[in-house]
């Protein structure tokens, strides 16, 4: 590890130059933070996850592989703007919402040119709705206003989306049946299982197959795959990836003559779902800054670390405005990697020797994965088994999203207009489910339309959220079967 040229002293904010515009503050490696070579590594390794967007790109636009790939390095770049401009986060997908997105593109013909047209609208519109929001700072109270069983019944709808992207008829598992179902099972016993949750802490093995998040299941997937006959063996190639940059720009972007920009039409028809995404990205909002709070915390206030929602907003902003014009992209430019923030976090409670700077880990991470793109034998190894990738994060994806929804709702009222909103957003798109979200919040709530209930669920307590609530949970239940 290297140290930064500028160091931080105890307490006070890392080392950096402010911006004066949107509270950036540009940090450079090795200058103003220092490289966290584990983080780097593992990034490398876990670019792969960022690669299984390649196939929907693929299946839904007409793209060729060598196009969507420029599209994830692109996005990959952008991704490092965060901590680089002072956003303690790792960016990612707005994944709760892609299967939204795929089910509005899939209202209009399969014609590339149509829906690249769509895409290009929505991601531009979004773009500009969260930089408006983040540079005004007007991010936080807008989401404030927006009723609990409207958050709940778009998050719920999102998950269950995102399950049916996987096991609709001709999808993802009825082509892959047995490779996904032993890939996300052997994903969902590392992720959320109380029991692994218990051991963990027995095992350096463990800790580290912990770390890696879906790692593990994916290089399971590359065994099982060829085994079952679903998908063949990797042909590893070396070398490195060769993007097409001016391809990208010259014939699938707007600034293509074959493309275009987009009518007003397409502006109009987006709206309802950029509404409905934009809730969704403000709950990864909520989520990074309660990651943030509690690791600042528990390294006792050695670093004067804070998530700021509108300088996130702002980046979020840029990078699908950027993104619409030169590269559109149906992961979307999101705020969080969720999964690998809680990893990044709870390396950097270990203390000061093991990561110094909350922004350095999260900086070292997203430059492993832009490196790692460039790799040819990372990314031929994972190339047959991308579909199954994808699948496993919708469906980790669809668990969360659920779950996170149902908890989102403070009372039985909001549970029962969440299944509803939920419901007709799968069915009919987030344009009715906005609209019928909006009148049963007026009919069965009336003058408290806008009235927050503050109570909040108690994550200490929950197996899923706590260790120790797991090991509890798991102790319990072993002095339970021995008195039977």
């Amino acid at each position: 590890m290297f140290g930064p040229v500028y160091k931080r002293n105890e307490g006070e904010m890392q080392p950096g130059i402010h911006l004066h515009i949107f509270h950036f503050v540009l940090r450079l490696p090795f200058v103003h933070y220092r490289f966290e070579w584990p983080d780097y590594v593992q990034g490398l390794l876990l670019c792969a996850v960022c690669l299984g967007i390649i196939p929907v790109l693929m299946e839904y636009l007409n793209m060729p592989f060598e196009i969507a790939i420029t599209i994830v390095i692109l996005n990959g770049f952008l991704y490092t703007w965060h901590a680089h401009l002072g956003d303690p986060v790792v960016p990612g997908w707005i994944t709760p919402a892609i299967p939204l997105l795929l089910l509005w593109l899939q209202t209009f013909p399969m014609d590339t040119v149509t829906r690249m047209q769509a895409l290009i609208a929505f991601e531009f519109e979004l773009g500009c709705l969260t930089l408006f929001l983040g540079a005004t700072g007007l991010a936080k109270r807008v989401i404030e206003l927006v009723p609990d069983a409207l958050k709940a019944g778009i998050l719920i709808g999102a998950g269950i989306a995102a399950v049916r992207l996987v096991f609709n008829p001709g999808g993802s598992f009825d082509k892959y049946p047995w490779t996904i179902a032993i890939a996300i099972g052997f994903a969902f016993y590392l992720l959320f299982s109380n029991h692994f949750k218990s051991v963990i802490n027995q095992s350096k093995f463990l800790q580290v197959i912990s770390d890696l998040g879906l790692l593990p299941a994916m290089i399971l997937a590359v065994i099982v795959a060829p085994l079952v006959g679903e998908l063949p063996w990797p042909t590893i190639e070396w070398g490195f990836t060769h993007p097409q940059f001016y391809t990208l720009v010259t014939e699938w972007s707007p600034f293509a003559d074959r493309i275009g920009f987009p009518a007003a039409t397409y502006y109009i028809q987006a709206i309802p779902l950029v509404l409905a995404v934009y809730v969704v990205l403000f709950g990864e909002l909520i989520q990074a800054d309660a990651l943030i709070d509690e690791a600042r915390e528990f390294r006792h206030g050695d670093e004067n670390v804070h998530f700021d929602a509108n300088r996130n907003n702002s980046i979020v902003g840029i990078r699908n405005i950027i993104m619409s014009l030169i590269g559109p992209d149906v992961s979307m430019c999101g705020p969080l990697w969720a999964a690998m923030q809680v990893v990044i976090c709870e390396r950097y409670k270990h203390g000061r020797n093991a990561m110094d700077s909350l922004i350095g880990g999260v900086a070292s991470f997203r430059l492993g994965t832009f490196t790692g793109y460039w790799l040819a034998p990372i990314v031929s190894f994972v190339k047959p088994v991308l579909p199954i990738a994808l699948a496993l994060t919708m469906l980790v994806q669809g668990y969360v999203a659920v779950r996170v929804g149902v908890l989102r709702a403070k009372t039985f009222n909001d549970l029962g207009v969440a299944g509803v909103i939920a419901g007709v957003l799968v069915s009919r798109g987030a344009g009715y489910a906005l609209g019928v979200g909006i009148i049963l919040c007026l009919l069965i709530y009336g003058r408290n339309f806008f009235k927050r209930n503050i109570s909040l669920y108690n994550t200490k307590a929950d197996p899923i959220f706590n260790l120790a609530a797991a090991q509890e949970l798991v102790q319990q239940n072993e002095a339970g079967q021995q008195t039977k």
